[in-house]
């Protein structure tokens, strides 16, 4: 059981005795003790009682003697719990015999959809898409681990006027020669060949309007030419998440054309609903409470006079088939903090339509962008995007020296799998590291370091456990009792004990940030664990105990690491 859940389980008991109700304890890590809670300082004027008073009482009452060494109250109504050592020594070998290293299933599992990566076709994926992709994919991992059920929607950009002007692209090149240049991964240039000739070309842009027309009335060539162009468009972002080490698939893509045949009957029940407004050029929405700079109500537009669907009408699409067909309870959109305002008002109106009710609900998962040294948004030496697959591709050719210069003898292959790891890793874990709300500078020296919070140094305290074993010639460690007696072992234990915690509380949070600093402190107290307490070297039960702690050290690195989609590699 969670150590910190064990210790607020006893002291809400005591706490409720004194109060006459339930309290929350707050149980937290405190630098005084093991653990503190300051619920008697709250509690004081409810009661019109000192703070002190309360706590003495609540120790007086509480059943810790069979958990704690120390319980002492400080300050104006602090208490301060020490866990004893036996009781720690007892929950680690739970842990360790616990194939899910003591955190149960949730015990409220959900049908969770998650929006997240989002390229659109016939564009190569650009740095802009590694947020999203990778924030994404750590919360699959993350719930899908927890016992949710998880669907993954990529909510690909493979619709509305621009495909017009592709399409017409598409056929003055011819298909043969069309498709060779999309297979070859060089989107950017045929959208950039196709636009030039849309500026610049009266009939061509006619042609192109008259081929959106073809496209939406469903003309049988028109939809051949386009399922050839997200064809060969979603092979090159395959390719891409192959390379980045993502769980996204063929069977997640869902783009906006997915939800083509529901905006009609979404636009006639918002209708019925008496929801719709006619604005004049459009069918429109005004959730409540939105309004714009000059005070007047900011509309969702549902269907243009055209008879077109703006992209508010597909998002609502989206919700509807979400909650009602694939029965969601938490959708999740990894999208960026530019975008919050337009999901507000989609939610809105979501929850005017019905279709987000509690228990339901939406949530944006809002991450900020990644900056270049110079504070700006991070782009190449000549001011355009960086394609997604260059920064990948150098950050592995990085970490390739990296790796020769620390094992020259090392056999290529061997090289090349661990600068895999350790290059995507870095990236992946500079992004995730980082408060996702929050900006933060790209810089390729900090996030290869071997030291401070980055991939390669928690890779690297990974891969040094195992290579005690390896001394040891263990090939494999059967899980034995351990016994906590050192000041070190203690702290190593309250981290192990922390993880459950720290799981759980990103399980609603969503800020991976939270569970990479959690990695970071296991693998700095592990590290004075291991300078201040000999383990081959130990006397045969101690040995056999610090055997085990290093081993549940090492699991606990490696699936805290895999729920952020890192790679931990046994060499390095």
């Amino acid at each position: 059981m969670d150590l910190e859940i064990l210790l607020a389980d006893r002291l809400a008991w005591a706490f409720s005795a004194v109060a006459g109700g339930p309290v929350d304890p707050v149980v937290r890590r405190s630098q005084h003790a093991d653990f503190q809670s300051d619920a008697a300082l709250s509690l004081a004027r409810r009661l019109g009682r000192p703070p002190r008073d309360i706590a003495t009482e609540v120790v007086g009452r509480a059943a810790l003697a069979d958990l704690c060494s120390s319980v002492e109250v400080s300050g104006p109504g602090f208490i301060n719990l020490t866990v004893a050592d036996p009781p720690l020594g007892s929950l680690l070998s739970n842990m360790a015999a616990d194939a899910r290293l003591g955190v149960p299933p949730s015990a409220n599992p959900e049908t969770v959809v998650i929006d997240y990566s989002a390229p659109n076709v016939a564009k190569e994926m650009h740095v802009g898409h590694l947020r999203s992709t990778v924030i994404g994919d750590a919360a699959v991992r993350l719930l899908e681990w927890l016992g949710h059920r998880v669907i993954k929607a990529n909510h690909l950009g493979d619709w509305g006027t621009p495909f017009g002007m592709l399409i017409e692209h598409l056929l003055d090149l011819g298909e043969s020669e069309a498709a060779h240049e999309l297979s070859v991964g060089d989107l950017d240039s045929f959208y950039r060949a196709a636009r030039v000739k849309f500026d610049a070309d009266d009939t061509f842009k006619e042609r192109a309007r008259r081929r959106v027309v073809a496209l939406q009335g469903g003309d049988e060539l028109t939809l051949r030419l386009w399922r050839l162009l997200v064809g060969e468009s979603e092979k090159y972002f395959l390719t891409v998440y192959d390379q980045l080490g993502v769980l996204l698939t063929e069977n997640d893509f869902y783009g906006e054309s997915y939800y083509n045949a529901m905006l009609t009957p979404v636009t006639d029940e918002l209708d019925r609903l008496g929801l719709l407004s006619d604005s004049g050029d459009a069918a429109c929405v005004f959730p409540e409470g939105f309004t714009g700079r000059d005070g007047q109500p900011l509309p969702i537009i549902v269907r243009k006079r055209d008879g077109g669907y703006g992209y508010g009408a597909t998002d609502l699409a989206a919700i509807r088939h979400r909650t009602r067909d694939l029965g969601a309870t938490r959708l999740l959109y990894v999208v960026g903090l530019p975008q919050r305002q337009h999901f507000e008002m989609v939610y809105a109106v979501a929850r005017e339509a019905g279709w987000l009710s509690p228990p339901t609900r939406a949530e944006h998962v809002g991450f900020g962008s990644i900056l270049g040294s110079d504070g700006k948004m991070l782009r190449s030496r000549a001011g355009g995007s960086i394609k997604l697959v260059g920064l990948l591709d150098e950050a592995v050719t990085r970490a390739t020296e990296l790796a020769r210069q620390k094992n020259p003898d090392v056999s290529d292959a061997a090289v090349a799998e661990v600068a895999r790891a350790v290059g995507i890793g870095a990236i992946k874990y500079a992004d995730l590291s980082t408060d996702r709300i929050k900006d933060y500078v790209f810089d390729w020296q900090r996030m290869l370091a071997l030291d401070g919070n980055t991939a390669p140094y928690l890779q690297y305290a990974h891969a040094r456990i195992r290579s005690i074993f390896r001394r040891a010639g263990i090939e494999q460690f059967t899980a034995t009792p351990i016994t906590v007696g050192h000041p070190a072992e203690h702290a190593l234990a309250l981290e192990l004990l922390n993880f459950g915690t720290i799981v759980t509380g990103v399980e609603q949070s969503l800020e991976f940030h939270r569970l990479a600093g959690y990695l970071h402190t296991l693998a700095a107290t592990f590290s004075g664990f291991f300078e201040h307490c000999p383990v081959l070297r130990a006397e045969d039960d101690v040995r056999e105990s610090r055997l085990a702690l290093c081993d549940l050290t090492a699991r606990v690195l490696r699936h805290g690491l895999y729920l952020l989609g890192i790679d931990t590699p046994d060499r390095m």
